[in-house]
């Protein structure tokens, strides 16, 4: 007969039986550990140089991965978010991944966000942030770089291409991206306040604070799944002998803890044109005195959405697939995970990252797709 389990929404199921004693062994030296070292998880960031420093734009390459017939990597980190989310822990390191690959691995990195930034609009990184990344990177790699963006830095990916379309870019990996708000369960109910109050509730509170500061980001992080945090404590003791388990929760909450702060500016463009207008549900964007229209882009765009993400959802992430009439090739794909989970949660080692290993094999060189088929595929990835 099998053991009983008690199905929970943090981490694996918990067995409802004795103990065995390897189990009881392992749950002992994982307690010492952590009471000795004080912490279980590896943090230690990949080694890397800076190659350039500007306001907002610290672009930095990887060591060790010099293999000229792999592509280069461009990570895109979202606003107000650790760019350390590509590189959480070792072990689970999309950036140890990429670079034991062999591919050069760039990051733009965009530092702290004080009070005295507030002044900072969306503009800055599509106009500016992100291009300069992207050619910095794309110079010292000597070809266009493929770039690989999580939550709203794949958003911005995509607007600073449609912005400036000469930009040395070969393909868009978006990764948990949502360009729908209508299908994200938790914002959907609060439109209809926005909208009949024209936003004056939310635009007075941002412009009190000078943006949304790290702490409110923090817990509007934790918020989304509130689940997972109660019944946390109970997944710990019960997972005490599953060191790999546990090193990662440590570094989610490390990752957590050091969320950043959205400028002003940004924030209320992210609140009314992304939130209150749900614009970019179009494929176009009105942004500082111009409109930029996604329909214009010309490379192919991999789209990956978590199966248990309720900040991006399946349905917010692949609305992007009616919206890039032009590019060679769209293909919308689903991992296990939720809205962190499906960047860098375990079980990515074997699903997101497997899919972008495939998709970044598939378009070597930005020549391979000059003359490709537009095809809109969803396929599933398997759980692990």
């Amino acid at each position: 007969m099998a053991t009983p389990r008690l199905r929970l929404p943090y981490g694996p199921d918990i067995p409802l039986g004795v103990p065995s004693t390897e189990s009881l062994v392992a749950a002992g030296l994982n307690v010492w550990t952590k009471l000795v070292n004080g912490h279980l998880a590896d943090l230690t960031p990949m080694p890397r140089d800076r190659l350039h420093t500007a306001p907002q734009t610290t672009v930095y390459r990887y060591r060790g991965a010099n293999d000229r017939t792999q592509p280069p990597v461009l990570l895109v980190p979202p606003l107000a978010a650790p760019a350390r989310c590509f590189d959480l822990r070792r072990g689970c390191s999309l950036v140890e991944h990429l670079v034991d690959g062999g591919r050069r691995t760039y990051l733009v990195d965009y530092g702290s966000i004080a009070f005295a930034d507030r002044h900072l609009g969306l503009e800055h990184w599509i106009e500016t942030v992100i291009p300069d990344a992207v050619r910095i990177a794309a110079n010292d790699a000597g070809e266009p770089v493929h770039l690989a963006a999580w939550c709203l830095g794949g958003i911005l990916a995509l607007l600073a291409l449609a912005d400036q379309p000469d930009l040395p870019v070969a393909s868009i990996t978006l990764i948990a991206s949502p360009f729908d708000v209508t299908a994200v369960p938790l914002v959907a109910p609060l439109r209809p306040v926005a909208l009949l109050t024209g936003g004056r509730v939310g635009t007075v509170a941002y412009r009190a604070m000078g943006g949304a500061p790290a702490f409110l980001v923090k817990r509007m992080f934790q918020l989304s799944s509130v689940d997972k945090y109660v019944t946390k404590p109970l997944a710990i003791l019960t997972h005490l002998d599953d060191r790999d388990f546990l090193a990662q929760i440590e570094a989610v909450d490390d990752f957590t803890a050091n969320m950043l702060a959205y400028p002003g500016r940004t924030f209320g463009q992210l609140y009314h044109r992304f939130f209150r207008a749900n614009d970019l549900a179009g494929g176009c964007l009105d942004i500082d005195g111009k409109r930029l229209s996604l329909d214009g882009i010309t490379v192919p765009v991999l789209a990956i959405a978590g199966t248990g993400d309720t900040i991006a959802p399946v349905a917010a992430v692949h609305h992007v697939g009616t919206l890039l009439p032009k590019s060679p090739e769209v293909r919308l794909e689903t991992a296990p995970g939720g809205h962190l989970g499906v960047l860098t949660g375990r079980g990515a080692r074997r699903t997101t990252w497997a899919l972008l290993d495939e998709w970044l094999d598939a378009h070597g060189s930005r020549a391979q797709h000059v003359h490709s088929k537009t095809t809109h595929g969803i396929r599933e990835a398997s759980s692990p």
